[in-house]
């Protein structure tokens, strides 16, 4: 598994940054021989990155070797990533994709997911918000009722909270079913900037 974290101030140069210790970690694994992205969670600039991934879990999962510093997980920053790596390579691709996005130039992601870790539920869930459309939005109780869960709404809510793949799985499209932001695992004020940045209103 391969592990890295990108300042999004370093990757939005020619669009106002979500805030100035905003940031990403990103992780990348083999699963059935094809390189997927399995992380992508926000980071504060006072988080060291193994404080927003769920380290010890991802390794029970995808049974990495221990310890999980040497051949089990590697951390590699942004700037040292090799193209030549096929997980190396689709971190860098998720970066491009994600520069692409926050610039307004990019509105769907085209990266291979797995999403395994999550409960059969939380899967279905995150399943039902790659439906949700660039610049659109739907509530608590609409994503309940796409997963046959019609008074589920806590549990929907629940599961958008254990995204493992933020923003490219767009949790940030689920709003309140009075118009207002509702809750969001990486802060509101990235939430209400997401939902902005693709003209999306919503009530103060």
């Amino acid at each position: 598994m391969i592990v890295t974290k990108v300042a999004l101030s370093d990757i939005t140069n020619d669009n106002p940054p979500l805030s100035s210790d905003a940031a990403l970690v990103l992780a990348s694994h083999t699963v059935g021989g094809t390189a997927k992205l399995i992380w992508c969670n926000w980071l504060a600039a006072d988080e060291c990155w193994q404080d927003k991934i769920k380290l010890k879990a991802l390794a029970k999962h995808y049974k990495l070797d221990e310890p999980l510093d040497s051949s089990g997980l590697k951390f590699v920053p942004l700037e040292q990533l090799d193209a030549n790596d096929s997980e190396q390579q689709l971190l860098l691709t998720a970066v491009a994709q994600m520069q692409e996005y926050l610039q307004g130039r990019r509105q769907d992601f085209d990266l291979p997911l797995d999403v395994s870790l999550g409960t059969p539920f939380q899967q279905q869930v995150w399943q039902a918000l790659l439906d949700i459309n660039h610049g659109e939005t739907i509530s608590y109780k609409t994503l309940a009722e796409c997963v046959n869960n019609p008074k589920g709404y806590r549990a929907v809510a629940n599961a958008n909270g254990k995204n493992p793949l933020s923003i490219i799985i767009p949790c940030h499209r689920v709003i309140a079913s009075d118009g207002k932001l509702g809750g969001y695992t990486g802060g509101l004020d990235k939430k209400e900037h997401l939902l902005a940045l693709e003209c999306i209103k919503v009530n103060p």
